[in-house]
């Protein structure tokens, strides 16, 4: 795995983790009992998305060393999830030159 496949598995990671921290301990503005004219009653009364990048950094640090490990050791390979044998290493080489 080269440097950018590593930050692009860690960006991918990351993201994927926020999306799943985001809704956690969610105050809306109806629970709050203040809703601000113009908004819904279900928008987040105090989003505090710097604490929740803090967690989700803390949670996709380990998450992203488990995979890239995973993958440099070669535990599992493409060729191992190619449930239907697309991947295949050709039995011949064909020569198409004429």
């Amino acid at each position: 795995m080269g440097i950018t496949s590593a930050i692009v598995l860690f960006a991918v990671v990351w993201f994927m983790t926020f999306f799943i921290v985001l809704p956690l301990q969610l105050k809306t503005q109806g629970e709050a009992g203040e809703v601000v004219p113009g908004t819904h009653k279900s928008a987040p009364a105090n989003a505090d998305v710097g604490r929740k990048a803090r967690i989700t950094t803390y949670w996709a640090i380990p998450i992203w060393a488990v995979l890239a490990f995973v993958i440099l050791s070669g535990w599992i390979s493409v060729r191992d999830i190619d449930w239907f044998d697309r991947m295949s290493t050709p039995t011949s080489i064909q020569d198409t030159s004429n």
